[in-house]
């Protein structure tokens, strides 16, 4: 089997599938790229059997056949080519390869196609249609909030609700929570499900946004795929908790400002908190916000006034700078309000300018001031 294909070309959908690629696999085989020829189109597919990317490039070939191919050495090969026509030679006995490159000739062992995992095929599923851009968009301003705690493991992906024409992104922490919701969905289904950690964080960078994104989904798999690319990854197996119920429904303190300034100020001020709460106090009254600080171990304190709106009885709350920090910086919009109760209940936070179609909400636990 022999085919001739761009370098540059080449790479670019190698890094795609590269991804998918875990550190430390099992099987040795899963270091490897699958490559599939069929009149005149490489497949190439890389799986961790968790998360799996097959892309497609047009290549020139003189025969159909698979090999699967070392990925690192591979990788390292192509980068370091300039930009010009390869060819690779495939003994079909042994599965050795030969590259050919302007420069010289290149020989690495490879395995035969069918000792490679099979992909999952999209079976029995249901299909929704999203633009890149509302995916890629929910992924951002959500994937921050998601667990790291392994005995949690529905809260290690981002809950995806389906519900006909509306598509609800939910991540949690227990600490934070942001919910994400696209009104526009064309669509006759109605389920849920949850994305692992690993997937959407290759997706984020991979969704093109001007594209169409088509996402299917069976009880088992989700399957994404847009332009020349599929990305399979295994659902988590889990019930997610009732994100609803920790949402604070009655808050009568309003507090609204600019984000940028409240961004920066939490920045500067949260060098002087505890290191280990990241614990900063709002001061708010009727027209002033008071941020500040204190690490009583050191003798670090810092304070700062800004000017706010703000409806309500005067409140002191403290919370983590580091959630507050990471919660405004995937707010587009200029001001931020948030919507707060008593020091000891949940704060909101939300963007002051919506469209119609997407909707975002921030939950924030408070940190427990000390006396």
């Amino acid at each position: 089997m022999k085919f001739s294909v761009s370098s540059a070309d080449l790479l670019k959908q190698l890094q795609i599938a590269a991804g998918s690629i875990a550190q430390n696999t099992v099987l040795p085989i899963l270091e490897d790229f699958l490559f599939t020829i069929s009149n005149n189109k490489l497949q190439i597919a890389a799986t961790d059997l968790e998360t799996s990317i097959t892309t497609e490039i047009d290549v020139k070939a003189d025969s159909n056949g698979s090999v699967a191919v070392p990925a690192k050495i591979l990788l390292e090969t192509l980068k370091a080519l300039p930009q010009q026509p390869i060819t690779f030679n495939i003994d079909d006995n042994n599965f050795g390869i030969e590259i050919t490159s302007s420069y010289g000739k290149y020989r690495l062992a490879g395995e035969s196609g069918e000792d490679f995992p099979k992909i999952p095929e999209p079976d029995a599923v249901d299909t929704v249609a999203l633009p890149g851009k509302v995916l890629g968009q929910g992924i951002n301003k959500t994937l921050f909030a998601t667990s790291t705690d392994e005995l949690r493991t529905a809260m290690t992906g981002v809950y995806f609700q389906v519900d006909f024409d509306k598509l609800t992104m939910v991540a949690t922490d227990a600490h934070k929570l942001v919910k994400y919701t696209f009104n526009q969905l064309s669509s006759d289904v109605a389920t849920s499900f949850i994305v692992p950690k690993k997937a959407l964080n290759l997706l984020k960078s991979a969704v093109p946004e001007g594209e169409d994104v088509s996402l299917s989904f069976n009880k088992a798999n989700a399957f994404f795929a847009f332009g020349n690319t599929q990305l399979v990854c295994r659902l988590i197996d889990a019930k997610y908790p009732d994100y609803n119920a920790v949402i604070p429904v009655d808050n009568p303190n309003l507090l609204s400002l600019p984000r940028t300034d409240f961004q920066n100020s939490l920045k500067r001020i949260a060098i002087y908190a505890n290191k280990t709460t990241n614990q900063v106090v709002l001061n708010i009254n009727d027209g002033s916000l008071t941020v500040s600080a204190q690490d009583l171990d050191f003798s670090n304190e810092a304070t700062e006034q800004l000017a706010c709106t703000y409806t309500g009885d005067p409140l002191v709350i403290g919370f983590n700078a580091k959630f507050l920090i990471e919660m405004l910086g995937v707010i587009n919009s200029e001001e931020i309000k948030m919507e707060l109760s008593t020091p000891t209940r949940a704060g909101i936070l939300l963007p002051t300018d919506e469209s119609d179609e997407e909707r975002i909400l921030m939950l924030v636990m408070p940190v427990m001031l000390s006396n």
